[in-house]
């Protein structure tokens, strides 16, 4: 009877979360973000919950179940926002984003999106639940405090601290490297110095753009809204987008958990050209290369492109390349080579006679290496690469060059050490293992704690009490200071006492008879 009871409650409460109707929102500038979102709404409209996703990238495909909204505004925004040739600045030294190209997108985006007729109608609606972006996740704060219901993060871009620290959890300068550095969690002296130096610096200017699009948010939304920086410290549960094993051992509070790879598959087949083409090339197998999304490798200088056709040439291995645009703009392009716009990539790493992955350095792609067990050389462009590459050739699976001084015979030299020194691919096997070695899948886990927040109406027992004190509290600067305060006060009281102890024992001293 007893169990009877229990399980009774236990259906209670889980069907209390069923058919949830769940708010995803992405600001992020890439359509890569949106790639975790789908992998979890897809698992939770299998459990019976609505799904609508508002994000900046028209879908290419349909997912039964979730309802995707697409502000034309927004959409606009971002399509001329990204028209930039990150390469070639990479190449000549330069930042591939201005600093001010940085800083005006969150305010930018964030007045595109609240704008527009389609978010405006959205606001209209009933949700029981929000998931956004951990990275640019402040717009959206505002459109949460107006639906009064309790908000997770997915924090797509696993190397970003910022959302953990708002929450209260630990997040260490010195062993904590910065997102946009090339520093490992293994840092001297100097690289402390610099590692702190740049966040200290980001800090500073995050905080300056978080006035901007606060202001965004007021004129939209209306005077009432709290700042972001207010909203962001009451998040339910943050899914983190990282792993022990991929990105760096981390101190997490209970309402974070590591779900990296949560898009990962195991291969399937491939199309019947890509299959014909691979086995073309007999045992010696094929080279796939790719850099990402946002990326394009069609917009890459002319001098790469010869770069890579010499490189290409040379290899005694086909070569499978994501290329965006048409094999009439390349000259002297080797028959070893197939160009397409498109390639499922997953099911290339996961293909027995894949030797080496030549990539960008983005995080999903440096997941999907490790769960393939693949070797990787990787050429970082901007944002998170250069980190991403840096724990990658840390962990002795990749390779990592710099677009700004390579070289064709650097560039082959790298692809074939990675293919004929068993170190590499034995380093990522051996990552992968530890990969896959969970109790869990991602998926699951993500899942999981979702509904849990759900069930308990926002989980707040999990909430750190870090997440209301500002750094001089949470340093315990403010004790120091009470304590170097209090000393100086006794020491001040002592040396006052001292000083009227000699006064007063002076006065009782008889002095001494003059001689005669």
């Amino acid at each position: 009877m007893k169990y009877l009871i229990i399980t009774s409650i236990f259906l209670i409460c889980a069907g209390s979360c069923l058919s949830a109707d769940i708010l995803m929102v992405t600001m992020g500038g890439t359509k890569s973000h949106k790639i975790p979102f789908w992998e979890l709404a897809k698992g939770l409209i299998d459990r019976g919950h609505n799904i609508t996703f508002l994000n900046g990238f028209p879908s290419d495909f349909h997912i039964d179940g979730l309802h995707e909204v697409t502000p034309s505004g927004l959409v606009e925004y971002i399509q001329n926002y990204t028209n930039w040739d990150l390469v070639g600045a990479r190449m000549l030294g330069e930042m591939p984003i201005s600093l001010w190209d940085g800083i005006r997108y969150a305010f930018q985006s964030c007045d595109a999106m609240l704008e527009d007729a389609e978010t405006q109608a959205l606001m209209n609606r009933n949700f029981d639940l929000a998931i956004l972006d951990g990275a640019y996740p402040e717009c959206a704060l505002g459109m949460v405090y107006q639906y009064k219901i309790p908000f997770m993060y997915i924090n797509t871009v696993g190397f970003y601290t910022g959302s953990l620290s708002n929450s209260g959890n630990p997040g260490s300068f010195s062993v904590t490297p910065n997102f946009y550095s090339s520093f490992t969690d293994n840092m001297n002296i100097l690289e402390r110095a610099m590692n702190t130096a740049i966040q200290i610096t980001s800090d500073v200017v995050h905080k300056f753009v978080m006035a901007c699009v606060y202001r965004v948010m007021k004129e939209r939304l209306g005077n009432h809204i709290p700042h972001p920086y207010d909203i962001s410290r009451n998040v339910s549960f943050i899914l983190q987008n990282g792993h022990a094993v991929v990105s760096y051992p981390r101190a997490l509070n209970p309402n974070v958990a590591e779900v990296a790879c949560i898009h990962c598959k195991p291969a399937k087949p491939l199309p019947k050209d890509l299959e014909d083409f691979i086995n073309s090339a007999g045992e010696s197998g094929f080279i796939y290369v790719s850099m990402g999304s946002s990326v394009k490798a069609a917009n890459m200088p002319i001098t790469l492109r010869h770069l890579l056709v010499q490189t290409f040439a040379r290899l005694p291995y086909h070569v499978l390349w994501k290329y965006e645009g048409s094999a009439a703009e390349i000259d002297d392009l080797s028959d070893n080579v197939m160009l397409s716009r498109w390639l499922p990539q997953q099911d290339i790493l996961g293909h027995p006679r894949l030797r080496a992955f030549v990539t960008h350095g983005g995080l999903l792609s440096m997941y999907e290496t490790v769960f393939h067990g693949v070797p990787v050389v990787t050429m970082p462009v901007f944002c998170d690469h250069d980190v991403n590459s840096a724990k990658a050739e840390l962990d002795g699976y990749a390779i990592k060059l710099d677009l700004e001084t390579l070289t064709a015979v650097q560039l082959y030299k790298s692809i074939m050490k990675v293919i004929h020194d068993p170190q590499y691919r034995n380093a990522a096997r051996f990552r992968q293992r530890l990969l896959l070695d969970q109790r869990t899948t991602p998926l699951e886990t993500s899942v999981y704690w979702t509904e849990y927040v759900l069930r308990h109406k926002g989980a707040y027992h999990l909430q750190s009490p870090a997440r209301n004190m500002n750094w001089l509290q949470y340093y315990l600067i403010d004790v120091a200071a009470l304590y170097m305060a209090t000393i100086y006060l006794i020491y001040f009281l002592i040396r006052r006492f001292l000083l009227r102890f000699d006064v007063i024992r002076s006065l009782h001293t008889p002095t001494k008879a003059k001689k005669l």
